[in-house]
């Protein structure tokens, strides 16, 4: 259960540092632990994947989740709106909102901008108390949260538990691994001195 919550910590840590740093610990983490301790390496195999894909997709899902039900609420306008291409050749949709404060801010993907708004839309920004992460962009102030979100999370959270709890459940010692390449190759020869 250490993996799964310390991915889940680690997503957290990642939105005001880097994702990347979160899900790839993780990811050696739980192929060390299954892997190279436990030696089952199919449980290593799915509990990386299901590792990772809970450090990616846990991230937004939380930042939406931290933003909705404690930022602060914001009447905003929607300037303008733009395709913008990174460095990968990716479009990405970019949205330049003004507050009632006057601070104009642009919001992209990762905000919730995916091209759903308009020019001169009066559309809603939670923004973060602590100051560290970009505002969240919505049509309407409803904090609600997702559930398509929680509940991917929350499955792929029960998949990592469940392959490392198989795993560990299953895991092999040391002296077991010695004993299995004993039977499959035979003892070693002594030479004649």
């Amino acid at each position: 259960m250490l993996i799964p919550l310390a991915t889940l910590v680690g997503a957290v840590l990642g939105l005001y540092l880097s994702t990347w740093v979160a899900v790839v610990f993780a990811m050696c983490a739980a192929a060390i632990v299954a892997g190279g301790l436990w030696h089952r390496a199919g449980a290593a195999v799915v509990a990386t994947a299901a590792t990772m894909a809970l450090g990616l997709f846990v991230g937004p899902t939380v930042q939406q989740m931290y933003l909705k039900q404690f930022g602060q609420r914001a009447d905003a306008l929607v300037v303008d709106t733009a395709r913008h291409v990174n460095s990968k050749g990716t479009e990405l949709d970019v949205c330049r909102v003004v507050d009632t404060s006057g601070a104009v801010r642009d919001l992209g993907n990762t905000e919730n901008c995916y091209g759903q708004f308009k020019p001169k839309q009066h559309v809603f920004l939670f923004k973060d108390p602590l100051g560290g992460l970009k505002s969240w962009i919505a049509a309407t102030d409803d904090r609600g949260l997702d559930a398509l979100d929680l509940s991917a999370t929350g499955g792929l959270f029960t998949l990592t538990a469940g392959a490392l709890f198989y795993a560990g459940m299953r895991r092999r010692s040391d002296r077991e691994m010695d004993a299995k390449k004993l039977r499959r190759r035979g003892s070693p020869r002594r030479s004649a001195a």
